[in-house]
């Protein structure tokens, strides 16, 4: 799997790498970008086989949100289906590993996880890269781990866990602190089994009565913003864990979104935080989420329409005077140096300059900001 596929002529600076589930953790963390989610029911074996969706590089079965609780045997059904489909078509060469996406599935319940477990073969255990778990929280966290320990240990495989923050003891603040601080030592002692840490801005939203528009920001709601700020200070101190950012709920596919070459050039964070007109108000919206998603420290975020994949994994190509600068700062060994726009202060500045060098890696190099665009075109 790499990035990008979707604009395979572009020509970039420094290429993306290729990855798969196999990859060393301190990268595959970076890798994630846009994972779309998708109801546990849903034939999903002929996008796969066919490519339909080539920024397509992460994916979620949802067993949970998206799924009635009635219809919950027949997703597992229809899961282990399409991991028998797959499994089937890479064992006749009808299809390669290499371009199987990053495959989750996203339980219910600790009670469905052991179920839908036991439902599995160890060829289908070779394709899935992880577990999702909803509303994990310091009273079901170990259990969820513990079990994926055994797991693993049993299929003498890697198959990771993406914990999701998103109930109301994280959200209410007379709870928030000392539930994050719980659950982050929980998952100290796993750390090796967690690939990244999701939030549910949607479920913090509900739990205020609160619902962005497409106008808006994340960052505009102030209570969700409250618990999202708390979560970034525990778990993404010297880089231990990746974040990704919230679900944008917006989406508005129409034609001049596949013809991105028509647009003049534009400054595109200066036009997106001044919030001139680019795209339509769901992709401005999305583009000007994701670069406050960058500012803020989050890594990739959750998505739930093919038209938002090459804009998520898009904007986390690394301009080339950043790439720059973060080398530099990696390859020496102290002190203040001029970099491209301002001084590059190498111990304060070290730790992003090692998540700058990583998503140079994932997600390649462009030459400046104003390549977005045409990276984005088809």
């Amino acid at each position: 799997m790499r990035h990008h596929l979707y604009n395979i002529n572009y020509k970039f600076v420094k290429e993306p790498e290729n990855f798969d589930k196999y990859t060393e953790r301190e990268l595959l963390q970076y890798c994630l970008g846009a994972t779309m989610y998708m109801p546990g029911t849903k034939d999903f074996a002929p996008a796969i086989l066919n490519k339909k969706h080539p920024g397509l590089t992460s994916m979620v079965m949802c067993f949970e949100d998206a799924c009635k609780e009635e219809d919950v045997p027949s997703a597992e059904r229809n899961s282990v289906q399409l991991l028998d489909i797959l499994c089937k078509k890479i064992e006749q060469n009808e299809f390669d590993y290499k371009d199987l996406p990053l495959l989750f599935f996203r339980v219910r319940s600790i009670e469905q996880f052991k179920h839908f477990s036991n439902m599995l073969e160890a060829r289908h255990v070779k394709l899935i890269a992880g577990f999702n778990f909803p509303k994990f929280n310091s009273q079901n966290a170990r259990e969820y781990l513990e079990y994926l320990k055994t797991f693993n240990e049993k299929y003498g495989e890697i198959v990771y866990g993406m914990p999701i923050i998103e109930d109301e003891i994280a959200a209410f603040k007379e709870t928030r602190m000392a539930e994050l601080i719980k659950v982050k030592n929980i998952l100290d002692e796993y750390k090796e089994l967690i690939l990244n840490i999701r939030v549910g801005g949607t479920d913090f939203s509900s739990c205020f009565g609160v619902r962005r528009g497409i106008n808006y920001t994340i960052y505009d709601i102030m209570t969700v913003k409250d618990c999202l700020v708390d979560i970034l200070n525990v778990f993404t101190r010297n880089n231990e864990y990746t974040v990704s950012g919230p679900v944008w709920e917006y989406f508005r596919a129409n034609e001049e979104m596949k013809f991105m070459d028509i647009l003049p050039p534009v400054d595109l964070q200066n036009c997106l935080l001044r919030r001139t007109p680019i795209v339509n108000d769901a992709v401005d919206g999305l583009m000007r989420e994701l670069i406050l998603d960058q500012a803020n420290g989050f890594m990739g975020k959750t998505c739930i329409h093919p038209s938002h994949l090459k804009y998520i994994n898009g904007m986390l190509a690394v301009p080339r005077e950043e790439y720059e600068d973060a080398f530099q700062i990696m390859n020496t060994s102290g002190g203040v140096i001029k970099g491209s726009k301002g001084m590059n202060e190498i111990g304060p500045h070290h730790r992003w300059a090692e998540k700058i060098m990583m998503r140079a890696r994932a997600y390649g190099v462009i030459e400046n900001e104003n390549c977005y665009f045409e990276l984005f075109g088809e």
